[in-house]
């Protein structure tokens, strides 16, 4: 059943979600707090779905129907006043998405879901931003929305058991494939990539092997798409960085104590893919 999509952050993960939500006939409100961001991730969600067309994935006709389906606006108010879910996409911080959260709270339908996109951070704390704790929930999308299949379902301790089967029928219509998990430092997903990867930095950093033969082996010798490399210089080193810093302090882990090259890299502005440069050089494709 289509119905109206609020999504609240228009950046890497923002646009990607209004473009599949769209592309699943949802009506979707699109807004960012930074000025002309949202109209930036519709040239992003324009240009997804012209590269869809020119591989004959999908028709001129289904782009401009999804096209058709997304509005910008300009405030939360007006983005999240008559949705039937809320997905918050802002930059990962805790005080910031708390914010939005009891922002939503006053805003959004009181039948609406609020979920939040964060990748490692407390539903459960989130819930607790709201008066309507049952209805917050975690939708964790992955990057590039527009390709990834999975949706990393997150039961904060509050969460009604109806507000999950809501969220498993609305990841399906999607086309997407969900796991349910209950709310836990880095879920499942990140608890488990993001020690991949820092365990991939300590080798670049301790001489073991070049990230590119690191990646080489995680691909062909354990059938991953991407190396942990690649993967953390399109997830971004600074958020890699804020991920394992919040997990070595909520798990009392050495395992996910930052090494000293991925601070170091952040220190430089070596960030990846958005910065140009990180594990690899993307000046070109990457």
């Amino acid at each position: 059943m289509n119905g109206n999509v609020a999504v609240i952050g228009a950046g890497t993960m923002g646009h990607g979600i209004a473009q599949v939500a769209a592309m699943a006939g949802h009506h979707v409100t699109l807004t960012d707090a930074v000025t002309g961001a949202a109209a930036q991730g519709m040239e992003r969600i324009r240009a997804n779905l012209d590269g869809a067309v020119a591989r004959s994935r999908i028709t001129a006709g289904q782009r401009d129907e999804t096209l058709a389906r997304i509005r910008t606006v300009s405030s939360t108010a007006e983005a999240a006043g008559a949705a039937e879910f809320v997905i918050e996409a802002v930059p990962e911080d805790a005080g910031l998405k708390a914010a939005v959260f009891a922002e939503l709270d006053a805003l959004a339908p009181a039948d609406a879901v609020l979920a939040s996109n964060t990748s490692s951070l407390s539903i459960t704390a989130l819930q607790e931003a709201t008066a309507r704790p049952g209805r917050v929930i975690g939708l964790h999308f992955f990057n590039p929305v527009h390709i990834n299949a999975l949706v990393e379902i997150v039961r904060g301790r509050s969460t009604d058991e109806r507000v999950v089967e809501r969220c498993l029928d609305f990841v399906k219509g999607l086309g997407k494939d969900p796991i349910v998990v209950n709310d836990s430092p880095g879920f499942a997903t990140s608890r488990l990539g993001v020690l991949l990867g820092l365990e991939a930095i300590r080798m670049v950093e301790q001489g073991v092997a070049s990230a590119d033969d690191i990646d080489k082996a995680m691909v062909l010798g354990y059938r991953h798409p991407m190396g942990p490399l690649r993967l953390t210089d399109l997830v971004g080193l600074d958020v890699r960085l804020a991920i394992a810093k919040y997990l070595h302090e909520k798990l009392d882990s050495d395992a996910f104590r930052p090494p000293r090259l991925l601070e170091e890299m952040v220190a430089r502005g070596r960030l990846g893919r958005k910065t140009g440069s990180g594990f690899y050089d993307w000046t070109g494709d990457g």
